[in-house]
């Protein structure tokens, strides 16, 4: 059962205005909004009760550093990680930043408190000979599931590495959207920002032989679908990688989002623009891609320690 979160009245109708701003202004994606609403509500749940009633927002500008350090404590303490921590701190500081803009006071101890520092993870792309084998039709012969099920899974699984595509954005295509260029797609991107991105001969033929054999494909629906009809679930994709993973022998890093990471990274080794990755992959900043230059220098170093015979 969810606890009801005591927030005053003035703090309540300026979050709703919070969200309407980052939703229409920001064009942040629904899921967003949800976590930036939660984490929010969750430090105004503390307040709650570190104050001894719910604040308001006079109450927020008189917060001290004391208060923000006490939430974190509390939320390390519930066993939240130091990711988790700075997402929500995240959050309140969004909300903070849009009290002051429009006049409705300043949340100064917020940002008088620095955020936990978070190591930073190098993605884990795929091997190409794995990331092939994945997504390519020999490895699922003999399942004893529906011809189409399998084309369909088959088809995500590819347009996810040889698009670069996040699982969101594969699953929100529609039966329409593949009318005009055979080899290029429009995708909504995150935080709806349209942007094209090529589709290899292979992988529009894989999606032909899925529609081919799909029975009941709305005209106007989707274009993944699950088995029962509607949208298909991005669980079903990830049980399907989990159990080709199985297959293949392969870590629990190889997911369906690692098959993105896969195609920025195998670009990168053959030689590809960073700033065309960026744009192929529909990233805000190219801060975010250069990511994937430390993963093929850390590939390279591996290379160099296993050849070099004075390694």
């Amino acid at each position: 059962m969810t606890k009801q979160i005591a927030i005053a009245p003035d703090v309540a109708a300026e979050i709703a205005g919070w969200l309407h701003f980052l939703g229409a202004e920001k064009r942040m994606s629904g899921k967003t909004l949800e976590a930036y609403a939660r984490d929010a509500r969750q430090f105004l749940g503390f307040l709650a009760e570190h104050l001894g009633g719910a604040p308001s927002l006079k109450e927020l500008a008189k917060l001290t550093p004391q208060d923000v350090r006490a939430f974190m404590a509390a939320r390390r303490s519930a066993g939240v990680s130091g990711r988790s921590l700075m997402r929500g701190l995240a959050g309140a500081r969004s909300f903070a930043r849009y009290l002051e803009r429009n006049g409705k006071g300043k949340v100064a101890a917020l940002t008088a408190v620095r955020a936990p520092k978070v190591a930073k993870s190098l993605p884990k792309p795929l091997t190409a000979s794995a990331a092939t084998r994945v997504t390519g039709v020999e490895l699922r012969a003999g399942e004893a599931r529906e011809p189409w099920v399998i084309a369909r899974d088959t088809a995500v699984l590819a347009l996810l590495y040889g698009s670069g595509l996040r699982l969101s954005e594969a699953l929100s295509l529609k039966v329409a959207d593949l009318r005009g260029q055979p080899d290029a797609l429009t995708v909504p991107g995150k935080g709806n920002k349209p942007r094209m991105v090529p589709v290899l001969p292979q992988v529009s033929q894989l999606i032909t032989d899925y529609m081919a054999l799909c029975p009941n494909l709305p005209p106007q629906g989707p274009l993944f679908i699950g088995a029962r009809g509607g949208p298909l679930s991005p669980r079903v994709v990830q049980l399907v990688m989990a159990r080709l993973r199985g297959a293949l022998g392969l870590p629990d890093t190889a997911t369906p989002h690692a098959l993105r990471h896969s195609f920025a990274t195998h670009l990168l080794a053959r030689g590809g623009d960073l700033r065309a990755i960026q744009e192929l992959l529909g990233h805000a900043s190219l801060s975010t891609t250069q990511i994937y230059t430390a993963v093929d220098a850390e590939r390279l170093l591996d290379v160099y320690t296993s050849a070099h015979p004075r390694a």
